[in-house]
């Protein structure tokens, strides 16, 4: 399936969390995405905020940067080339990773319509996790979307997204490696910069 035939069904916040869950997550690592989707749903359905669109988007972005470790994914992302990569390198790399994705989803925030997300199921090994959703759209279409998360500092911190059985994270990685064997890392940067990789999911 292609990603932009389920962009409608995740729009948003990292394509998921508007949703509403229909019911309780069992889990503490479920537990706490689900307190996340309540904090995003609290601040988007505000009367106080609707016409105060800098304190709403700022408010949101403190609840994202919370519950998503964008160094993991950042890392994760660029594979073998993070080592290679001195400590200042590192640090930019994850900010432009970082920049690329509130870009690509961050702004579709306000075009939540509605969908929903059952909590399918949740599973723990020590200090990592996998929490499994289904996304029902208005239409009835349903899509399986699941996240990785790993412990940090008591926290659960999502290091990746699954959609219809495709890694956010593999996918970036895929498209960095095609640009690495191409070109240079300074060309990597600046085609993240310009936002000349594809977002999984976004809507365009």
């Amino acid at each position: 399936m292609k990603f932009g035939s389920i962009s409608s069904a995740i729009i948003g916040f990292l394509m998921t969390l508007l949703l509403h869950p229909s019911f309780a997550a069992a889990g503490p690592a479920a537990d706490q995405l689900k307190q996340t989707v309540d904090a995003v749903l609290g601040i988007l359905n505000d009367p106080a905020l609707k016409g105060d669109a800098k304190t709403r988007r700022q408010k949101l972005r403190e609840i994202i940067y919370s519950r998503f470790d964008f160094a993991e994914m950042a890392k994760r992302s660029l594979g073998a080339q993070w080592q290679k990569r001195s400590p200042a390198e590192q640090k930019e790399f994850v900010q432009v990773f970082t920049d690329l994705l509130e870009g690509a989803y961050l702004d579709n925030l306000e075009s939540y319509s509605g969908e929903k997300v059952r909590f399918l199921k949740d599973r723990q090994e020590q200090d990592h996790a996998e929490v499994s959703t289904k996304i029902v759209n208005k239409k009835g279409e349903e899509f399986v979307v699941g996240y990785r998360l790993h412990a940090v500092n008591g926290d659960w911190k999502v290091m990746d997204v699954i959609i219809e059985d495709i890694s956010l994270v593999n996918n970036y990685r895929s498209q960095f490696n095609r640009v690495l064997a191409r070109s240079s890392y300074a060309d990597l940067i600046e085609t993240m910069r310009q936002k000349k990789v594809s977002a999984p999911g976004a809507k365009s």
